[in-house]
């Protein structure tokens, strides 16, 4: 940096606030003029300090992306302010599928719903209209169906940083999961 009035911090905090959303680390570096280790720093260094002072903003890390943003203590308030959607619930065939997407993505439609066992175009639509999803591109195949993907806001969401932060499912867990399936796909009811 040329300015000695200007910190990497203090410059990493104008951008992200001016620009409101999520900003790749890279291009955060290149418009700053240092490296990327260099905003990392920045960005532990603010993450601390909105950490420890109780502030009403905070600094997140989406993957490769920084974003600054209000802290969810006081969404209540600011929802008195400004017109703001309450947060969307997600019922039980929502966060199915979203799960779904979160641990298989690229995933199309199709493929969901022969692991979920019926339709789920509702639910796509909803994730899709929830901002949790979103088209990712084509799959090379017959009709070019589209693939599906979580989104920075899936991750806002759930409050991790990135998708290796999604809890390991065991093995054990897995063969439970199948041998439940199978169970209830053997059901018959009785009239």
């Amino acid at each position: 940096m040329d300015d000695n009035n200007i910190t990497t911090c203090g410059a990493l905090e104008a951008v992200l606030f001016a620009v409101g959303e999520a900003v790749e680390i890279s291009r955060l570096a290149e418009a700053i003029g240092v490296d990327k280790q260099e905003v990392l720093n920045a960005y532990e260094e603010l993450a601390k300090k909105y950490d420890e002072n109780g502030h009403g903003i905070r600094i997140l890390r989406l993957d490769d992306k920084l974003q600054l943003c209000t802290r969810n203590d006081y969404y209540d308030i600011l929802i008195k302010l400004v017109n703001i959607p309450k947060k969307h619930v997600l019922t039980d065939v929502l966060l199915e599928t979203l799960s779904i997407v979160a641990y298989k993505q690229p995933v199309t439609r199709l493929e969901i719903e022969q692991i979920r066992g019926v339709s789920c175009q509702h639910a796509v639509n909803k994730l899709i209209e929830y901002n949790l999803i979103t088209e990712v591109g084509r799959l090379d195949a017959p009709g070019k169906p589209i693939l599906f993907g979580t989104t920075d806001d899936f991750l806002r969401s759930f409050g991790i940083s990135s998708m290796d932060e999604l809890p390991v499912v065991s093995s054990d867990k897995i063969e439970d999961f199948r041998r439940q399936a199978m169970e209830e796909a053997s059901l018959t009811i009785e009239t």
